[in-house]
């Protein structure tokens, strides 16, 4: 079967936004972790149980990262190219954030010193906070527009200096998303602590999630409110038809206040995004109450994954609107790959994404158990 250039633009819409869902349920799981691992361990033993819990999975959990990055680059290449000119710095300072995992996993308990150990806490720490951050301010940034434009021949200009355009992006919007990124991947992170430990460290995750979940809540609502209020959005006057040859400069758009809440008057059936994403919170609180760890990490997962789809569906069928050029905005209509790219890259993710959940999920099953502060101390040598 082959589906038609339209369609194939909007099923890779729905992909890149299922692999980035994806990432944050699993490789977000491991950056909560590392954010909370300075707090919630309060002994060497205790901080060793936590890494302990993530410790064999995140290189493989933050493989969705790199598939998602290779999927926009591959799918959307002029999108691909105008974030990372856009963001390049904040795209740094994620990879140098990143680079403290492995050295941190593979380093931090060689040495018996409490110095060596704990600057290495917070080295994780580090690598699970600021990539949070950031991904939450470049989306808060996305959902605003950012200031560039193509020229003639489709390159993106930017429209400030490096260092004016930088400390634009860190505008009160962006900011607020990035806070909202760090409260909901650190209760993802403690979810699954309660799920994975015993005891006063599973009890202290538990403490965590009764403080940060409404506070999740609070950051997405006042997003929300905002949003209503004072964040103008795009909206599309004309354009080719959607299933043309992209060309980004061939429509015309205009900024207008509350075209970010377009798509819920069109499709009502979208307001299921951010409901999920405003009452999962207190779902989760609810659950890790009662002690239902596993449910409450289901329910984490489904709020996440409501209030990134809110992003999304917010946007469509922008993916990165320009601020300053209206016109100059990548869609999912006329930033995509040609139609054999997106055909072929559709069936190999059909055949080969069934046989990667199927690997991830014999894994997790594989080396399933609870993770004790007894069983760390009684394998020294075998554990991180």
């Amino acid at each position: 079967m082959l589906l038609d250039y339209e369609t194939l633009k909007l099923v890779w819409w729905l992909l890149i936004g299922i692999l980035l869902i994806g990432f944050a349920i699993t490789d977000g799981m491991d950056m909560g972790v590392g954010t909370l691992l300075p707090f919630i361990g309060r002994t060497d033993s205790e901080r060793r149980v936590v890494i302990n819990a993530i410790a064999p999975h995140w290189d493989g959990n933050q493989v969705w990262l790199i598939t998602a990055g290779g999927a926009i680059f591959a799918a959307w290449p002029a999108v691909y190219a105008a974030a990372f000119s856009g963001f390049y710095l904040a795209m740094l300072l994620v990879l140098v954030a990143l680079f403290f995992r492995p050295v941190g996993f593979d380093y931090r308990s060689k040495l018996e010193d409490a110095r060596w150990r704990n600057a290495w806490d917070w080295a994780l720490f580090a690598g699970g906070a600021v990539p949070a951050l950031v991904f939450g301010i470049a989306f808060g940034n996305l959902l605003q527009g950012v200031p560039f434009h193509l020229d003639r021949f489709l390159r993106p200009q930017y429209e400030a200096t490096f260092i004016w355009a930088l400390l634009g992006l860190l505008n009160p919007f962006a900011l607020l998303a990035g806070l909202l990124s760090v409260a909901m991947l650190a209760v993802h992170g403690a979810t699954w602590l309660q799920l994975r430990t015993e005891d006063v460290i599973a009890e202290r995750a538990r403490a965590m999630i009764l403080l940060l979940a409404p506070v999740v809540a609070g950051l997405f609502a006042l997003a929300g409110i905002w949003v209503y209020l004072g964040v103008d959005g795009y909206r599309i006057v004309s354009q080719p038809p959607p299933g043309a040859l992209p060309n980004p400069l061939a429509k015309e758009v205009v900024r207008a206040p509350g075209a970010l809440l377009d798509i819920y008057a069109r499709a009502p059936l979208a307001l299921l995004a951010p409901a999920l994403g405003l009452v999962g919170p207190f779902v989760v609180v609810a659950l890790s109450r009662m002690r239902a760890a596993g449910l409450a990490f289901a329910a984490s997962a489904l709020s996440m994954a409501g209030i990134i789809a809110t992003a999304g569906l917010s946007m469509f069928p922008f993916i990165m609107p320009s601020s300053s050029r209206p016109g100059s905005s990548l869609t999912v209509w006329d930033a995509s790959s040609s139609h054999l790219t997106l055909s072929v890259m559709f069936w190999a993710v059909a055949i080969l994404l069934p046989l990667v959940l199927a690997y991830t999920v014999w894994a997790y099953w594989a080396m399933w158990g609870k993770i004790t502060v007894k069983g760390i101390e009684q394998k020294p040598h075998e554990v991180y």
